[in-house]
């Protein structure tokens, strides 16, 4: 189960928010877990139907608690803690009403101040806490930043996938990792990759051994993470393979990763290949659909049409060749 804790979101957080304990720091063991969907909403404002586990007091939420009898005051006190709140953060340096303080010390449940408005407070944990509590897997390859793509290079060990990599980077490419690759989910289509704090700013290159691809080459080709948008697997045809490597592929391929789909390409590996220029045009051919241009449609479009045309103009042809 991904969690985390409310003493590490505290420090995680702390300066970002300039964050400070209200009377003493109890309440940080208390877990934020992620177990379901819907628990991706663990922080928002002060919301006794759809309690949150970290719940934000602001100007709005102060002035109607404050509004309302003393009598009432104590009784949405004990509701709100029936929800067992994580934390409670009073935002834009707000008075701690004294209910609440003298409840979350009763119960021992954190509370924080902060001199920031509670929609930044809101807006930065719930950043903080998609990443931390992020469902997450590894992959083996090189994970590279191209043309301002997230490229993942695989393929099986000594194909090639690290000396290509090296020559993306000669030719002004970035690298965010090598050899393991952490993917996180970010969101419903948001998949992040960043290098293992082990192997940052190292490449492996057979015969090389570790390249400092940052003292090498410097700050600029390097990346701290990226989006993964595109999967280029490196082939390498068997002579005894049954089937040969498809030469015209007609149909998209696709990889699933953590239940989000992503565009992959198979780009056989032979003697003479220039992978970085391959690579290169695939990656631009993948923007190039993003903005709506199929080069194979548009191909097989013109194709039909000359097909049609010749059906046209010869009366000794009896049917038209069926559309691909």
């Amino acid at each position: 189960m991904l969690q985390t804790s409310v003493a590490r979101l505290y420090e995680k957080n702390r300066e970002r928010l300039r964050l400070t304990w209200l009377d003493e720091p109890v309440g940080g063991d208390a877990p934020l877990k992620r177990d379901a969907p819907e628990a991706a909403a663990l922080v928002g404002h002060l919301n006794l139907i759809h309690p949150n586990r970290v719940q934000v007091v602001g100007r709005f939420e102060e002035a109607h608690f404050v509004a309302l009898p003393r009598a009432e005051r104590v009784a949405l006190v004990e509701k709100l803690f029936d929800a067992m709140p994580a934390a409670i953060v009073i935002a834009e340096g707000l008075v701690a009403p004294a209910e609440l303080l003298a409840s979350t010390a009763k119960r021992g449940i954190a509370m924080f101040s902060t001199p920031e408005p509670a929609a930044t407070v809101i807006d930065v944990l719930r950043r903080h806490l998609a990443k931390v509590l992020a469902e997450s897997t590894e992959r083996h390859g090189v994970f590279m930043d191209v043309l301002g793509v997230g490229v993942l290079i695989t393929g099986e060990s000594g194909v090639g996938k690290s000396e290509l990599g090296l020559e993306l980077i000669s030719r002004g490419h970035g690298l965010v990792a090598d050899d393991v690759v952490e993917i996180a989910r970010l969101g419903p289509t948001t998949l992040e990759g960043r290098c293992p704090p082990m192997l940052k700013d190292f490449l492996e290159v057979r015969g090389l051994g570790f390249l400092n691809i940052r003292t090498i080459f410097g700050e600029t080709a390097i990346r701290p993470k990226m989006n993964l948008r595109l999967i280029v697997n490196l082939d390498k045809p068997s002579k005894t393979a049954a089937t040969p490597a498809e030469r015209l592929p007609l149909t998209a391929l696709f990889e699933d990763i953590l239940g989000i789909t992503v565009s992959k390409v198979v780009i056989p590996v032979a003697a003479g290949r220039n992978l970085a220029v391959l690579v290169e045009a695939a990656i631009r051919n993948y923007i190039l659909k993003l903005r709506g241009t199929d080069s194979t449609s548009d191909f097989l479009a013109r194709q039909q049409a000359a097909l049609d045309a010749d059906v046209g103009e010869d009366p000794a042809i009896p049917f038209k060749v069926p559309r691909a």
